[in-house]
């Protein structure tokens, strides 16, 4: 059995499985972690393992390589990029800082190596606003998801919010005139929403989080209908971790085809192979590096 194979594979290689909860659901009979990006940051951070298997995106196994520059990692499938990260290059970076000057500039994690490695510090959609208000300034620049850098804005007082014009395809998927049709079918149910979405779906909905944040409110409340806006992903979970309570997801289509794209025969393949393995240029990992550990420092 694949799943079996993996596991021994693992122990003899002395490997972790990073799962991010995006992934498909089978992913995590074999993940030693699964989570959302700053808890899965983390983790790489204390593993003792030699060899890193991220199931996520290229942006969380290059984050992982960073943190951990004498452990290798690996990327199951090398497809797995994201759309939002690659809507900012270094260049583009450059020019969003020459026109705001003198202002700090917060990288969502949803980013490149080359990217993070010239911001001030970097956040996860779970963390973005403790963030913001560390840095105890009237203005930052936020890069490069527009949507969660305005939601964390409409959070505060007295702070100004320069985005970059990026944004997540599958989030921007979500129209408040999805909510207000799901309401009006489920009108006990409460809506749930990644801030990643239009501010337009945040306002009319009941509360706004990241993955994991969605996953322990809707764990935690005591209502039992719940209207699921953010990748299906967590809708699957949801549904296997609390079979007493109704999950609906807000769309179809709301699924993420680069986080869908890691198989748990493409696990097998790097764990035995050992390829697709993630490099990060010294220079810029280091300049990496103090952008991330900052994050992690605030949120010990």
């Amino acid at each position: 059995m694949l799943k079996d194979k993996i596991l021994k594979l693992k122990r003899d290689k002395n490997a972790v499985i990073l799962g991010h909860c995006y992934q498909n659901i089978e992913i995590d009979e074999v993940a030693d972690y699964v989570g959302d990006s700053l808890y899965l940051s983390q983790m790489a951070a204390k593993t003792n393992a030699d060899i890193i298997i991220f199931a996520g995106v290229y942006f969380m196994a290059q984050t992982a390589k960073i943190i951990s520059p004498n452990k290798r990692v690996f990327l199951p499938n090398m497809q797995s990029g994201c759309l939002m990260a690659d809507m900012i290059n270094l260049e583009q970076l450059r020019d969003f800082k020459s026109q705001n000057k003198n202002v700090p500039v917060v990288c969502y994690i949803n980013s490149t190596a080359e990217v993070k490695s010239e911001c001030d510090i970097c956040c996860t959609s779970s963390n973005a606003l403790k963030i913001v208000k560390s840095l105890n300034v009237p203005e930052v620049l936020f890069c490069p998801d527009t949507y969660l850098g305005k939601w964390v804005e409409a959070q505060m007082e007295n702070v100004k919010v320069t985005t970059y014009p990026g944004f997540c395809p599958t989030h921007m998927r979500i129209k408040p005139e999805d909510i207000i049709s799901s309401r009006e079918k489920y009108p006990n149910a409460k809506v749930l929403t990644h801030p990643e979405c239009h501010k337009e779906v945040c306002k009319i909905s009941d509360f706004v989080g990241s993955t994991s944040q969605i996953m322990d409110y809707a764990k935690k409340s005591n209502e039992k209908t719940f209207i699921i806006a953010t990748e299906k992903g967590v809708v699957d979970r949801l549904k296997r971790d609390c079979p007493d309570k109704e999950f609906i997801l807000i769309k179809e289509n709301i699924v993420c085809p680069n986080m869908k794209h890691n198989t748990l025969e493409d696990i097998y393949n790097v764990l035995e192979n050992e390829t697709n393995e993630i490099f990060v240029d010294e220079a810029i990992s280091k300049k990496a590096l103090g952008c991330i550990n900052k994050m992690l420092e605030v949120c010990k």
